[in-house]
């Protein structure tokens, strides 16, 4: 499909696009993420038909415009928060020549990398809802649909949304850059785990890690990770602490919320041995599933850590 061809159809009839090959249908869905009786329950809806004055993108794109909805993605929506950290990705996968403003005729299209190349991926807007609830995504702004679209993009690449619901991080890195990954199991990590964190970071590698446990379950711990669950790793720092140097890491949760409680969370002792300097270029003290640990914790508490980048 040729998304300018189809677009200036669309413009020169005055229609919104439908897209024949990823339809309004629970054929789109997939038969078993949901009991029949929810299938059929499921209605499609434009942003446009949701909000007056929709947008694609507001203010730029970030981690925290991802909440995660029905559809069990952690995997792959915790590969898009590391890919918004990463402006040089992000263009190839968002490409900028769209939006509600502008001609708009209700088709959007994305690029993933499949096989060796990049692959261009067109949809028209039709979200899935229901009970007047997102499935897929929903923005945290409630007019900012990039994430939606991208997530739907993503669904029709592999066959169904269904076929979201559970699915490897290290994919989904490379899916959405062309880069080479890596994983080290936490379990036994490399000695030098605080150098290669910091050096992946200051290399603007995508960087992810897992818990264990069931991914269909999503069970919380007291101490807020939840098992079988992907998150993204968003940064890795070294801080004068006490009378030594502290590595910290610093991880967010898809979902939007839900946090690490233990040593270096937000509201933990251990913020007030630091130097106020550096306690107010890290620390965001926000319900937005964002949290530093230390790196013993992050050993103790994740089973694999990905790394992906441009090259070897």
């Amino acid at each position: 499909q040729d998304f300018k061809d189809l677009r200036a159809l669309c413009l020169s009839q005055g229609l919104l696009f439908e897209d024949a090959t990823f339809p309004a249908h629970i054929s789109s869905i997939g038969p078993t993420l949901l009991p029949d009786e929810k299938l059929r329950e499921i209605q499609w809806k434009r942003p446009t038909e949701l909000q007056r004055n929709p947008y694609l993108i507001m203010d730029g794109v970030s981690r925290f415009d991802i909440m995660q909805g029905e559809i069990g993605d952690c995997w792959m929506l915790a590969a898009l928060g590391s890919l918004t950290l990463q402006k040089q990705f992000l263009e190839n996968v968002l490409p900028k020549d769209q939006g509600f403003q502008d001609d708009y005729a209700g088709i959007f299209h994305f690029r993933f990398w499949q096989y060796g190349e990049w692959v261009d991926v067109v949809i028209d807007d039709r979200l899935p809802f229901l009970n007047g609830r997102y499935l897929s995504v929903h923005p945290r702004t409630s007019n900012e649909f990039w994430p939606s679209l991208l997530e739907k993009a993503y669904a029709k690449l592999q066959g169904s949304y269904q076929n979201l619901n559970g699915g490897y991080l290290s994919d989904a890195l490379v899916d959405l850059t062309g880069g080479v990954q890596v994983q080290f199991s936490l379990k036994d990590p490399p000695p030098d785990l605080e150098e290669i964190l910091n050096a992946a970071d200051k290399s603007r590698c995508l960087m992810g890690c897992s818990t264990s446990g069931q991914s269909r379950r999503n069970i919380e711990l007291k101490n807020g990770i939840v098992q079988g669950h992907a998150y993204t790793v968003t940064g890795a720092v070294k801080i004068p602490y006490k009378n030594s140097w502290k590595h910290i890491i610093r991880i967010w949760n898809p979902w939007g919320h839900g946090e690490w409680k233990g040593p270096w969370s937000d509201d933990s002792p251990q913020w007030d041995h630091v130097a106020p300097e550096y306690r107010e270029a890290l620390l965001r003290n926000k319900d937005d599933g964002e949290f530093w640990m230390s790196c013993k914790n992050f050993k103790e508490q994740f089973s694999w850590l990905y790394i992906c980048s441009n090259n070897p």
